[in-house]
């Protein structure tokens, strides 16, 4: 192969990743995360009891680690309580097919949220005309930007009314959504019955009635 037809080749994808296996590594990493909250907990609500009846040391600085694993413990309900959407991460695999983006550009300006960092990507490659910046939030909360998604990802769904990025080799999976409210109605506007139909069963977009 010439170096002028290595240039123009298109990126190989890499080998297609099995729903089953993205699922269970999103609720075995949640679980983890939730288990290690609640050893935290446990640690701060244990030490100054103790230190407290055995008499080791009786301060009220110790009060404060008490009012730390109060918060905690309210944040890591939370998380847990938003973080049942893992069933929509099931339903959107199960009903559209995971398609390889060689292209995903990152912007420079992450937006913290309760839900977790928002990225905004822009992931192109698949075909289908300009691509729009959209929204990008760990399914399960993590903050930490995937690197691995840089040289390409799968994506699932239809985005105009959201969808699945998987990375490639971690099969860490993120939520998608355009970026602007006003060009995400347009293309939702823009869809047909069908399109609109399958994001219903994908619980995308809520059905009216």
């Amino acid at each position: 192969m010439t170096d002028a037809s290595r240039a123009t080749a298109p990126p190989v994808p890499p080998a297609p990743v099995d729903i089953e296996r993205v699922l269970r590594r999103a609720t075995g990493r949640l679980l983890g995360d939730l288990a290690l909250r609640l050893v935290i907990i446990a640690v701060l609500v244990a030490v100054p009891t103790v230190l407290t009846r055995t008499g080791t040391w009786d301060s009220p600085f110790l009060s404060p680690i008490a009012v730390v694993a109060v918060f905690l413990a309210f944040f890591t309900f939370y998380r847990f309580v938003f973080n049942i959407r893992l069933g929509k991460l099931r339903a959107v695999l199960r009903t559209y097919p995971l398609e390889y983006r060689p292209r995903v550009a990152r912007k420079e300006a992450d937006t913290w949220t309760k839900y977790g960092t928002a990225f905004t990507l822009k992931i192109s490659g698949g075909g289908q005309g300009p691509a729009p910046w959209v929204r990008a939030v760990n399914v399960i909360g993590r903050r930490r930007w995937p690197k691995e998604a840089e040289n390409g990802a799968w994506v699932a769904g239809d985005l105009a009314f959201g969808g699945i990025l998987v990375v490639p080799g971690t099969e860490e999976a993120l939520f998608l959504e355009i970026a602007k409210r006003d060009k995400a109605a347009r293309a939702r506007e823009e869809a047909g019955p069908d399109r609109l139909a399958r994001a219903q069963q994908a619980g995308l977009v809520r059905k009216r009635g």
